[in-house]
């Protein structure tokens, strides 16, 4: 039977949209709504607590209205730091979006890597277990940056950024001891892949970059399997989560990517 509920897609801005696009072509049919938490951006500079207690209260509004059958919570700083919370409060699937530390481990040939996020991410505890598991015979570098958030978001709003930035953010990773020897760099931020092409630019010599976009999917087309979907999948719908009705954000970078359906909460 065909089943019109849709995956909730929530990040604080427009960096899930870089799980939107590995999620489409896994799940051509799926309906989507994404929730931006325009009010609470930006995550990476808020504290744990703030977090822990938004989140789950959030998520639990957002899914009484947009009634979906899985929810990705597509922010590594909300996935690291209220992940747990939100899946004790709500009674849904909730898929995470965690550094992509494994699969890094799995193609570094030097060993040694870099993990660029927010200062939030990176700092987490949650990011040396992932490193002692998948990584443990690797130089685990990390570096934080809110400033490449801005970027991805200027960047969807046609706001070109200064080249020399991304290389100044880059060096937090290459200046560090070892960073002579870095081949592989996680994007723990779903913000980052939307600049990907800036930041391999920027490389002082070629590194791949790692996220978990195509994980995130799998794992979505896995929970759902077996389950129905419409014939054809409607139009996306966003959802802004503002301070009030006159504070309407910027809804075009949505309107691009195939969400033509805007709502204020």
């Amino acid at each position: 039977m065909d089943d019109a509920r849709p995956l909730l897609i929530f990040d604080t801005g427009v960096g899930g949209l870089s799980i939107v696009e590995p999620i489409r072509r896994l799940l051509p049919r799926a309906p989507l709504v994404y929730a931006a938490d325009s009010a609470g951006f930006p995550y990476g500079e808020k504290s744990e607590a703030e977090l822990t207690a938004r989140v789950p209260a959030l998520l639990g509004r957002l899914a009484e209205r947009a009634r979906p059958r899985l929810i990705v919570i597509a922010c590594n700083t909300a996935s690291v730091i209220a992940l747990d919370p939100v899946r004790h409060a709500l009674d849904l699937p909730i898929v995470g979006t965690v550094p992509a530390i494994k699969p890094a481990a799995e193609i570094s040939k030097s060993r040694v890597m870099g993990v660029l996020g927010t200062q939030s991410t990176v700092r987490q505890p949650y990011v040396d277990d992932l490193a002692a598991r998948f990584a443990s015979d690797c130089v685990v570098l990390r570096h934080g940056s809110h400033e490449l958030v801005e970027f991805a978001e200027a960047k969807l709003r046609d706001e070109p950024s200064e080249p020399a930035a991304y290389a100044r953010i880059l060096e937090g990773l290459f200046a560090q001891p070892g960073g002579d020897r870095l081949d592989t760099i996680v994007l723990a931020c779903t913000h980052f892949p939307l600049v990907e092409h800036e930041l391999a630019a920027a490389a002082p010599r070629p590194v791949a970059f790692v996220h978990g976009g195509e994980g995130i999917a799998r794992r979505v087309a896995f929970l759902t399997e077996g389950q129905g979907w419409p014939e054809a999948a409607p139009e996306g719908r966003v959802i802004f989560v503002t301070e009030g009705p006159g504070d309407a954000p910027d809804a075009r970078p949505f309107r691009a990517n195939g969400f033509s359906e805007v709502e204020l909460l």
